[in-house]
């Protein structure tokens, strides 16, 4: 009887998980599953503990729902790729696996460690899988079989490639045998920090619950809610679809059964799209390996002069700037382990264009403090603020974050729950209070800006142009 072993990395699920399936496609099959943790590399990788802890819970999750199904997941623990290409050999020689199965990770580690595996392990078949995307890299290519280097006519030739044929989804495999009734916690030895799973829900069936209860109520009016952060206008599937609790075909399928226009720009398009923006960091890194290695895309921004403050980044990073919606948004990264989208845009760009602080700090940051952290998508956009990065906003544009306070929480609700100390400002004076604190004699506690926006912006078109021209 063949042995087949699934390795789950990022794709903690059981239903549309394309290496899953595949294994248990043979009935005669003995089915195992793996997971080997790496505390060390996600170390060098700064994971956040509140990934950590939200991984572990999916883990759990995980476990039970294959054991329902009767088959077994071996745990191990190792400290990085390397020791995990000697754990799965291992394994496979314990168990007397004949095939190995997994979905396919696009970063460059990853990329690497799977050849690695692949070259080791002589006796046994390897079988890998395009999962965690809609399409695999490779198959949305201009004309000249280049990848796309702008986001437009990359995601109009995706759609069209969807209207040619939507990605299949695979159903949950069947029992293959008694459910196993006595589980083990699995516990990672990795720092953890408490999440609120009210907002990030921690299993699989709650993941597809709150899928569909978005693309029934929340997709079609994502594209006038979106950009409000005081309103809950999003998803907030980004955590599950980091972990691969949910597939990006499962968000497909649900969202055209809800609104099967959004593939002609009907009500969900904008939903639509940004998972289309997904897809392309991620086709993105397969072709340019360097995003994984701290590289700008576009390479004479490598010698815009950066600026080295610690006191003004450790502003930016505690939420004491001076300017609203930048602390705002900062504490609620903080506090919370996830920031609103339209927050990043601007927290990124004011680290960047407004304190002239190189965006790999920012980026870094982030990834230490995200639930849904993701190289690909953090990547992408830092280096989309920093105009550093492939169809990045031009250098030239730069956020006044005071104008994107007043546009997009004009009545300071958002402020006001992040920054207490601003409770009593008005609204009209809320993304300036120090102006009218000053007029009305009232004393803040409360930073005043850390820097002149009108100067800074001076300041980092030069620094920017002197890079460019050297």
């Amino acid at each position: 009887m063949p042995t087949h072993l699934v390795w789950f990395r990022a794709d903690l699920r059981v239903h549309d998980n394309t290496a899953l399936a595949a294994a248990c496609r043979s009935p005669h099959a003995n089915v195992l599953a793996l997971f080997i943790a790496t505390p060390k590399q996600w170390q060098q990788h700064d994971m956040a503990p509140r990934q950590a802890a939200y991984l572990a819970a999916h883990l759990n999750d995980l476990q039970r729902s294959l054991a329902e199904k009767g088959i077994p997941l071996i745990y191990e623990e190792v400290d990085d790729f390397a020791a995990q290409v000697e754990k799965v050999k291992q394994v496979c020689e314990q168990h007397d696996v004949t095939d190995l199965f997994y979905n396919y990770q696009y970063e460059y580690n990853e990329q690497q460690r799977d050849r690695q595996l692949e070259n080791a392990l002589e006796t046994v078949v390897c079988q890998g899988f395009d999962d965690s995307v809609m399409l695999p890299p490779g198959s949305v290519m201009t004309g000249s079989r280049e990848m796309y280097k702008v986001f437009t006519p990359f995601k109009n030739a995706f759609i069209k490639r969807l209207k040619e044929g939507l990605p299949e989804c695979v159903a949950a495999p069947a029992v293959r045998g008694d459910a196993i009734a006595k589980l083990p916690e699995l516990k990672i030895d990795y720092p953890q920090q408490a999440f609120d799973d009210a907002l990030f829900p921690a299993s699989e069936k709650a993941a597809v619950a709150q899928l569909r209860q978005f693309c029934k109520h929340g997709a079609a009016e994502y594209e006038a809610r979106r950009d409000f952060p005081a309103v809950e206008g999003t998803s907030r599937l980004s955590a599950c679809l980091t972990l691969g609790a949910i597939s990006p075909r499962q968000c497909l399928h649900r969202l055209l059964a809800e609104r099967p226009d959004a593939l002609d720009g009907g009500a969900g398009a904008v939903w639509l799209s940004e998972l289309i923006w997904r897809e392309f960091y991620r086709h993105l890194m397969t072709y340019h390996p360097e995003l994984c290695k701290h590289r700008p895309f576009i390479g004479w921004t490598d010698k815009v002069a950066w600026q080295s403050n610690d006191e003004q980044l450790k502003a930016w990073q505690t939420g004491m700037t001076g300017y609203p919606i930048v602390d705002a948004a900062m504490r609620q990264l903080n506090e919370t382990g996830w920031m609103h989208n339209r927050l990043r845009m601007i927290t990124a760009s004011f680290l960047v264009k407004d304190l002239l602080i190189d965006w790999r700090v920012g980026e870094r940051y982030f990834i230490s403090q995200l639930i849904d952290g993701d190289l690909a998508a953090n990547n992408g956009g830092w280096q989309w603020a920093a105009s550093t990065g492939t169809d990045a906003a031009p250098y030239f544009r730069i956020f006044n974050p005071t104008t994107q306070g007043q546009k997009f929480d004009a009545q300071g609700e958002f402020i006001r729950r992040w920054l207490p100390e601003l409770a009593n400002v008005p609204a009209k004076a809320i993304h300036e209070p120090w102006g009218w604190a000053d007029k009305q004699g009232v004393t803040l506690d409360y930073p005043r800006p850390i820097v002149d926006h009108k100067q800074a912006r001076v300041a980092t078109l030069a620094a920017y142009e002197a890079a460019r021209k050297a």
